[in-house]
């Protein structure tokens, strides 16, 4: 345990988001299930928040709290890799480092993420994208079993024979249901990868993305491109993976958009793509993010995002893109509380910068840019990726049938809110209690 005064305090309550800046009365890290389930015990017992914690990348902090107790996980972070069945076993405290370095040696992946120290359990629960979810799904759709310590502290299994409403409300619905202690993954051959990257300067930004959107529909699945526009242009990335055979003609597909771009075919493995943002997004800067899904990237979103990038505040702004469809698009909307299915590229208007004098503009913008994005897009929403919170960002984000059903499952695993430091689904019919301490 750490608490104020202890050597170890200021290491251990520092997050991910360097603008959170908050003094839990208590950081626990238990090391097995039976200790996470005594630890939610006693924040039941007690009414003292409860945060949880694994990589701590919540932009609004949930991952911490002022005057209450975080559960870290980081000490259950153990990687289990079967390479026969092609399942990986990976403890709630892991880190997409974690399991992506246990999984290579076998030639083996789940789609999760881009940024290698996010934690697996967070990106999860939320639904998780990465560069083979075009071709193999979201990091739920590979989900095939969860351990969960529910509020009364009972250890059940989640799965498609075990709880099966449980198991839909996890995938998607975030940390409203429970500690997940264990997560059971199914793995797939990677195969061989290509990756190429070109830089186009600003003056080419526009152009370069009205031929990247004519050239998107007729991209294999194998394909995934991500895009990044900053006030010094447009970074791309086309990453092909799979033994389809597509791979050099599949990328290079996205060359010379605006005339020759500055850059071509990358060496690199996967495990090094997946730490390629690690240090530009490394803990301790400041971060505000907003997103969400369009269908196309038309004209308007095109021009809305050049003119967010020249008016940018500082030279980490960026209007970030993923592009989605394939696989993602293959799973009924209904089949999980993960919303978004329909969008062809989920974007975040994301400023990140380290003065804390210019926290007031950067946020202006994020907050500013990521409406103007929001007006241009589906109402359905990621909700892992959310500086901002609020019962109505939430329900817009779901829809409201989806937030009524997760309010009812809600009611059944957690009917006091003990989960509650979330983008919070209330429990159906629940009155919120005085306030103990302060959280946000």
């Amino acid at each position: 345990m750490s608490g104020p005064g202890d050597a170890d305090y200021e290491q251990r309550r520092s997050v991910w988001n360097g603008m959170i800046d908050r003094r839990p009365h208590m950081i626990l890290r238990p090391k097995t299930t039976s200790d996470v389930s005594e630890i939610v015990c006693f924040a039941a017992r007690t009414g003292l928040p409860l945060s949880v914690r694994c990589g701590g990348h919540s932009f609004p902090g949930f991952s911490t709290c002022d005057a209450g107790i975080v559960l870290d996980l980081t000490r259950i972070k153990d990687v289990t890799v079967d390479p026969k069945a092609r399942i990986a076993q990976v403890g709630g405290g892991a880190l997409l480092g974690d399991l992506d370095r246990a999984s290579a040696p076998f030639g083996l992946v789940t789609p999760a993420g881009l940024v290698s120290h996010t934690g697996a359990g967070g990106l999860t629960l939320g639904g998780g994208m990465g560069w083979t979810s075009r071709r193999l799904g979201l990091t739920i759709d590979n989900l095939l079993s969860a351990e969960v310590v529910t509020a009364d502290g009972k250890v059940v299994e989640a799965s498609p024979q075990k709880d099966a409403e449980l198991f839909w409300g996890l995938r998607g619905g975030g940390g409203n249901f429970g500690v997940v202690t264990r997560f059971t993954y199914r793995m797939h051959p990677l195969g061989p990868i290509t990756v190429a990257v070109w830089q186009y300067g600003k003056d080419q930004t526009r152009e370069a993305l009205r031929n990247l959107a004519l050239r998107v529909p007729t991209a294999p699945r194998s394909l995934t491109l991500t895009l990044n526009v900053t006030v010094d242009g447009l970074s791309l990335t086309a990453f092909h993976s799979g033994d389809d055979g597509l791979g050099t003609a599949a990328v290079m597909a996205f060359a010379d958009l605006a005339g020759p771009g500055d850059g071509g075919l990358v060496e690199t493995d996967y495990v090094s793509l997946q730490c390629r943002s690690d240090a530009a997004m490394h803990p301790g800067r400041r971060y505000y993010g907003r997103g969400g899904f369009i269908s196309a990237l038309d004209g308007p979103v095109i021009d809305c995002m050049v003119d967010l990038s020249q008016a940018a505040p500082c030279p980490d702004a960026e209007i970030y893109m993923i592009q989605l469809g394939g696989a993602v698009a293959d799973v009924p909307e209904d089949a999980t509380a993960y919303s978004g299915r329909a969008g062809g590229f989920y974007w975040i208007v994301q400023p990140i910068w380290d003065d804390p004098a210019d926290d007031a503009r950067c946020l202006s913008w994020g907050r500013q840019g990521g409406k103007r994005m929001a007006d241009l897009s589906q109402s359905e929403n990621y909700l892992n990726e959310q500086g901002d919170v609020g019962k109505e960002l939430t329900i817009k984000a779901y829809g409201a049938a989806k937030y009524d059903r997760l309010a009812q499952l809600k009611q059944r695993v957690d009917p006091t809110n003990l989960f509650r430091l979330n983008q919070n689904i209330a429990p159906a019919g629940h009155v919120k209690p005085p306030v103990r301490a302060s959280s946000s």
